[in-house]
């Protein structure tokens, strides 16, 4: 028993011997520290994040789970010496995020309006030939419509007893004095039944009356109507033919609303058809139609087509191209219109001082007075890419590069933008010329301040989520505010996805539009307006918050785009989605499945408009 006692008390010496022995010999770990200068204390702590999706938080470096981009280090500042929307960073970290500026520019921005049309006679060179005294068509020179004919060709041979009385007239009064008042009536009655001046002295000349008479054209051009036949009799009053002069068409086209911004009466428009490939028309804008059309929601646009060759006829499909440079205020920039003088009524007229209409009389104005500028530097528009700008709503934001900065620093700001000119934007307010924004990797940074709970475009109060926040992070935008716009080769790009993601709302499958949204991502890439979308679009947690807004908004960004489709798309409308307010969308088919509502109201719609042949 006490060598048992023993035993577990030399045990228990040794174990507090061996613990000492331990503390004295293990190393400090801060003077292991201080040992290695290079070791970087904050390596274990850095969190990497995704610019475009900041709820992604990972201690170590990879791809985004949602898009598959890069992750960035999230770098912490404390916000000394910098405004509520600035953001600070490293050159590495300016280098890692692939941050590019530009600089704001004073310019004339130059925009190519595509439009299509057909053309059509000119109405007012339309004539009308009737009957001015009663007669039998004996011969009928013209007796088919499509023929051409020349002024003062003849038409017709005809006989009439009231003719040949008021031939008889004439010479009787000529006869007993060539200047007297009736003889003068004479002639003037012959002229008012159309009798060319020709034709009347021909009867004075010949001394006699004929009970034939030859009616010929007034104007030259095509017979579109033939409304007698041989050996009729026709009363005064009554049609016989109809003329038209095609030495001038017109060129009926339809805009776009957001079109209208850029075109003006008297400008240029050159155009095509495809019986002539390869050459080139030209006419001038006549008419813009004050109001819009409520089904298509375009306005018609005319245009005065000269054609003195008679090559273009009424009927053939054009595509036309106005190429125009905005000025400020809404005004166009024309160097071939600068100090000219128009007229009000035929644009064709043109003229380097005042005057009148060489058609009509009219005087003409001054081409400042229909919406053009002189050529000023100053009066040139400010200008950024449209990929500086970040949207959402009415809100439009861009970050500014603080110049003379001891490190990269941005602010943010909310600008007020005026129209789109190709991968331009003009900025009627907010910025300044020589000033430089990000154009790559703004939504970067916004996302970086977003994660400082600093007002960003995402949230613009700053501190807590932004109203209409969901879980993911982003924010929803408001779907009657939020304009997105797409360039039609984007869109047609997108096409492909975007029709199978309308059959799997459709088809109330989540798991395919979520895919079908991911292939429009492989198209977009990471940058621009279009991919900040479709980047939203991937945070949508159900079905219902992918169609609206977000397919609601997509579904009229294409329609709007797709003006010429390779293939026949056709445009539906649900009257009772979007809360009874409408909704479009494009399908391949004439086969109607509703998107917003899936399988509980599918055949819901109607076909609205076919795009395309």
């Amino acid at each position: 028993m006490k060598l048992k006692s023993k035993n577990t008390l030399f045990a228990v010496l040794i174990f507090i011997v061996g613990l000492l022995l331990g503390r004295c010999l293990a190393p400090d770990s801060s003077s292991q520290a201080e040992a290695d200068p290079h070791a970087d204390p904050s390596e274990a702590s850095t969190v990497w994040t995704c610019s475009m999706h900041p709820q992604i938080q990972q201690p170590e470096p990879g791809d985004c789970p949602i898009c598959g981009m890069d992750l960035i280090p999230l770098e912490e500042d404390d916000g000394a010496e910098l405004g509520p929307r600035s953001l600070q960073m490293s050159e590495q970290a300016k280098a890692l995020a692939e941050i590019q500026t530009t600089e704001v520019v004073r310019a004339f921005p130059e925009a190519d309006l595509r439009l299509v049309g057909k053309l059509a006679a000119d109405q007012t060179k339309e004539k009308s030939l009737t009957a001015r005294f009663p007669a039998r068509i004996d011969t009928l020179y013209v007796n088919y419509s499509g023929i051409s004919v020349k002024k003062e060709e003849h038409l017709a041979e005809v006989y009439s007893p009231e003719l040949l009385s008021a031939q008889q007239e004439l010479l009787t009064a000529h006869r007993a004095d060539p200047k007297s008042s009736i003889t003068l009536a004479a002639r003037e009655k012959l002229r008012l039944w159309a009798l060319l001046p020709e034709q009347i002295d021909e009867i004075l000349e010949r001394g006699e009356a004929r009970d034939q008479f030859v009616l010929r054209a007034p104007v030259g051009g095509i017979v579109t109507e033939k409304q007698v036949e041989e050996g009729s009799y026709v009363t005064t009053g009554q049609p016989l033919f109809r003329i038209v002069d095609l030495s001038q068409l017109w060129l009926n086209m339809d805009a776009y609303e957001s079109d209208l911004t850029w075109l003006r009466y008297g400008q240029d428009v050159a155009f095509s058809v495809e019986a002539f490939p390869g050459e080139s028309f030209h006419g001038r804008i006549s008419f813009i139609h004050p109001e819009v059309d409520q089904k298509t929601r375009t306005v018609a646009v005319r245009v005065n087509v000269p054609n003195p060759e008679g090559k273009l006829k009424p009927g053939m499909f054009a595509k036309g191209k106005v190429t125009v440079q905005l000025a400020e205020e809404g005004k166009v920039f024309e160097p071939a219109l600068a100090g000219k003088w128009i007229s009000p009524m035929h644009p064709e007229v043109v003229k380097d001082g005042p005057g009148s209409c060489d058609v009509c009389g009219m005087d003409l104005v001054p081409a400042e007075e229909l919406g053009y500028v002189n050529p000023v530097l100053d009066s040139a528009p400010i200008l950024i890419p449209a990929s500086a700008v970040l949207r959402t709503g009415k809100r439009a934001v861009v970050y500014v590069e603080k110049l003379n900065a001891d490190q990269p620093t941005y602010e943010g700001r909310e600008i007020t933008l005026g129209p789109k000119a190709g991968d331009l934007y003009v900025v009627a307010s907010g910025l300044q010329a020589g000033e430089r924004v990000v154009t790559h990797g703004a939504f970067k940074i916004d996302s970086a301040l977003q994660i400082q709970a600093k007002p960003s475009m995402m949230n613009p109060e700053g501190g807590g989520p932004a109203p209409g926040q969901h879980h993911g992070g982003m924010t929803m935008p408001d779907s009657a505010q939020s304009m997105l716009m797409i360039d039609q080769e984007a869109a047609k790009e997108i096409l492909p996805a975007y029709l199978e993601l309308q059959k799997a709302l459709a088809n109330d499958d989540f798991e395919n539009a979520q895919a079908q949204v991911k292939a429009m991502m492989a198209v977009t890439g990471h940058e621009g307006e279009l991919a900040e979308f479709v980047h939203r679009m991937l945070n949508a947690s159900n079905l219902d918050a992918l169609r609206l807004p977000y397919f609601d908004q997509l579904s009229m960004a294409m329609i709007d785009s797709l003006k010429e489709p390779s293939a026949p798309l056709y445009r539906m409308h649900c009257p009772m989605a979007n809360e009874d307010k409408g909704a479009d969308w494009l399908q391949a088919s004439e086969d109607l499945r509703n998107p917003y509502f899936g399988d509980m109201m599918l055949r819901c719609g109607e076909v609205k408009e076919t795009l395309g042949k």
